[in-house]
């Protein structure tokens, strides 16, 4: 057998939870998926069509490792807008392969090895994988669905060792769709302050919140020069595949992600660029066109698994709901094993979010209100069969 040319740090790897059961439904026919994090919507024209006249004029070259600078003047402009924050768009924001490599390029420019990174669970499943890679070492915090899944600031507090360098926050939430007080963010902030540690907030669902405040951490008293802020375009303006990301936070820290930036990726795609550009100046109406929809689902599919005797917390964000199936007897990934092969239903096990999901599963309501309902029916039918 060959060698194992492999590192030990990618060889040590889990592979994604979601993947896996996404791959497994990519083989079957009837499938209502409630696994896959993306929006069902189609990017908007306008946003399309601003793609295509980027490529009729000829902007098919690098940009700026920066990106262009009227996406960033506009990113500036709209975070301002919505949060009173201001960013030097010439050196207090980079534009991304979506915030995937923001979290990539920020953990790389961060971590030296065994830096350890505070991490809120259940979260997305790249957050500890991107810290290892990065030569650190993720810290989970468990949260509890008795505590709406919010953070204890007192937890975070001690799980901080010499060894501290950063705490990730993933508000509004995957896989939970919690959202954060300003009170205990206000009281997050404190700590980071207090131990000199950065904080690094992702907040790619930030315009995707129902009856509630999103509470932009940067944003806080005397967070910004602290903080890192990752954006983008993927789930508000239904731009998944476009691949266009940003982060913003103090231009000593932004300057280290354009060094990893440049020598690995060189540039965001230019078409994506501009696209993200009219995503800014036009796209608010179809934000909430979205978010309406999204809500209506929300509701649907919230109602519907307490119905069915799943206890459900409720979400104020994102769009997933993240139920117990601790009273099935099952375990999260038999329930969602046996669901898909029985019923034909995919989600996902609440433990590819980190050991805090254990007993729950992930369903996305990114799809049409009618595969909920149909979807809802099939698992009454599971759990009656149990």
């Amino acid at each position: 057998m060959p060698k194992n040319y492999l590192s030990q740090k990618v060889s040590g790897l889990r592979p994604s939870g979601i993947r896996k059961f996404f791959d497994i439904a990519a083989t079957m026919e009837d499938v209502i998926s409630l696994g896959i994090g993306e929006p069902d919507f189609t990017t908007p024209q306008p946003v399309i069509d601003a793609g295509i006249r980027s490529l009729q004029s000829g902007e098919t070259h690098y940009t700026s490792n920066h990106g262009i600078l009227p996406l960033r003047q506009a990113i500036s402009e709209h975070l301002e807008k919505l949060y009173g924050i201001q960013y030097n768009p010439v050196d207090e924001i980079i534009a991304t392969v979506g915030v995937s490599e923001a979290l990539y390029l920020t953990f790389t420019a961060l971590l030296d090895p065994g830096d350890e990174v505070i991490i809120p669970t259940p979260c997305f499943v790249s957050y500890q994988a991107e810290v290892i890679l990065a030569g650190g070492k993720p810290v989970e915090i468990y949260t509890t669905m008795e505590d709406d899944f919010e953070p204890n600031p007192d937890v975070i507090e001690k799980a901080i060792t010499p060894k501290t360098k950063a705490i990730l926050l993933g508000y509004p939430n995957n896989p939970t769709g919690a959202v954060v007080s300003r009170e205990k963010l206000e009281a997050i902030g404190k700590i980071a302050e207090k131990h000199d540690i950065v904080v690094i907030s992702d907040e790619i669902y930030d315009r995707l919140v129902y009856g509630h405040e999103h509470v932009c951490f940067p944003a806080l008293p005397g967070m910004q020069d602290r903080t890192i802020l990752l954006g983008g375009f993927s789930k508000d303006y239904a731009m998944t595949g476009w691949r266009i990301g940003f982060a913003a936070g103090p231009a000593s820290l932004i300057n280290g992600l354009v060094r990893i930036h440049q020598y690995s990726v060189m540039s965001a795609p230019t078409i994506s660029q501009y696209a993200a550009l009219e995503a800014l100046k036009v796209g608010e109406p179809y934000v909430q066109d979205m978010l309406s929809e999204y809500d209506r689902r929300r509701k649907l599919i919230h109602q519907g698994l307490n119905d069915l005797g799943l206890p459900t917390f409720e979400p104020h964000g994102a769009f997933y709901v993240f139920p117990s199936i601790h009273n099935t007897g099952l375990s999260d990934a038999e329930f969602a094993e046996r669901l898909l092969m029985e019923e034909r239903v995919a989600v996902v096990p609440g433990s590819s979010f980190g050991d805090a999901g254990l007993g729950f599963v992930r369903c996305s309501y990114a799809t049409s209100h009618e595969k909920i309902e149909q979807a809802l029916e099939k698992i009454g039918h599971f759990l009656k069969q149990l």
